[in-house]
């Protein structure tokens, strides 16, 4: 079903390109005039527009986009709208993090270009006017790291002499499936890390706070800045590994089930002990199990607002699997991975909706890839000065 959609969406993509050509390049015209300047087609702009979509599929957006800088076909080839719409659809599935500044206003990554229901004309009248060059340039992970702004030598002596001046600590509190679903354990990794994340006080019942079904641990994020992290369990550990073994997740002590909302989705109110915890804490790091077909939504959801007591904390969300796996389709640049997207992580937890800065960072226990890259924000979004270089 999946490569069907692709196909459909690969010939709206090229019916759009070929409009576009037969503007710039008539058919049987070998020389055009525009605004008086007279332009030659090249090699590749004389190419069939079929070979000319699969080249730009075989790019990076940055590659992409120089080159539409070197004529004037290229520029209205490199802006269509559509285009860019098929690129979302297609790299949404494989991007490692996303978050609320930079979600795509788009339905199901699985979707087609262009609804069945509507023609290409229609769609030119009302959706061309979104710039999905934009979204993608703005939601790709690897585009957001390109256009981020380099420090110059002030700024960096500037960051030195601030990690010599003592800070309070931050105080995180991590809670969620899958700290206890996965057969690999996230927290017990983390205390095994020291390479990639050291840890400067070892976990203790009770750190600055009420005692809880859980720990406090306190580590040091590159070398600078030190920060806490209270882990919340649903229930002891005897009966987390009974549950493991069902592939169950039990609030248990966390959260009691109070009703519904007038949409029927479920309200939870935390534990009198874990809302003292929530109280002190500069943001919430969420582990989902990222597995798939794993996960309820709308509990999951209400869990998380439950615990943001404040809309100014900061949401990290691991979206977390034991050990990463992925297969090629065929001789594609396609891969199926076996795991939830992290953009369909977004939507299943409703994140969207909340009035919090959030973050979805794709994270494995067995390596703990991504983890940096999720602590790096939180910790900028609580405020520190985080200097990566």
């Amino acid at each position: 079903m999946a490569g069907k959609i692709n196909r459909q969406n690969e010939s709206v993509v090229i019916r759009s390109l070929r409009r576009l050509k037969e503007i710039y390049w008539p058919s049987g015209v070998r020389d055009v005039v525009l605004d008086h300047e007279e332009e030659e087609p090249g090699f590749l702009d004389c190419l069939p527009v079929d070979v000319q979509f699969q080249i730009m599929t075989l790019l990076s957006s940055v590659d992409i986009c120089r080159l539409g800088a070197t004529s004037r076909y290229w520029r209205a080839l490199v802006r269509d709208p559509l285009l860019w719409k098929f690129f979302l659809l297609r790299d949404m599935p494989s991007w490692t993090s996303i978050d609320h500044l930079t979600m795509p206003q788009l339905e199901a990554p699985e979707g087609p270009v262009i609804s069945d229901d509507a023609e290409q004309d229609d769609y030119e009248r009302t959706e061309s006017k979104v710039d999905y060059m934009a979204e993608y340039l703005k939601a790709c992970p690897s585009c957001r790291q390109r256009w981020l702004p380099s420090w110059p030598p002030y700024r960096v002596l500037t960051s030195f002499l601030q990690s010599l001046v003592p800070s309070a600590e931050p105080r995180y509190v991590m809670f969620g499936p899958g700290m206890e679903q996965l057969d690999i354990s996230l927290v017990t990794r983390l205390m095994h890390a020291s390479d990639i994340l050291p840890m400067t006080i070892i976990p203790s019942s009770q750190i600055n706070g009420p005692s809880v079904i859980g720990s406090g641990i306190t580590y040091m994020f590159n070398n600078q800045h030190k920060f806490n992290i209270f882990t919340l369990y649903s229930t002891n550990k005897a009966e987390r590994d009974r549950t493991k073994q069902q592939k169950q997740y039990m609030t248990g002590k966390l959260f009691t089930l109070v009703g519904s909302n007038d949409s029927g989705h479920p309200i939870y109110r935390p534990a009198p002990q874990v809302q003292q915890v929530c109280q002190v804490v500069e943001g919430v790091i969420y582990v989902a199990n990222a597995e798939l077909g794993r996960g309820e939504g709308e509990s999951e959801a209400a869990q998380i607002t439950a615990l943001l007591c404040s809309a100014s904390k900061p949401l990290l969300v691991l979206s977390c699997v034991s050990r990463e796996e992925s297969e090629a389709v065929g001789t594609t640049r396609m891969q199926t991975w076996r795991r939830t997207p992290c953009i369909d992580m977004a939507k299943r937890l409703n994140l969207p909706q909340l009035p919090n800065p959030w973050m979805v960072q794709d994270t494995v226990a067995e390596s703990l890839s991504g983890l940096l890259d999720g602590i790096s924000w939180l910790l900028r979004s609580s405020g520190v000065k985080v200097y990566d270089g």
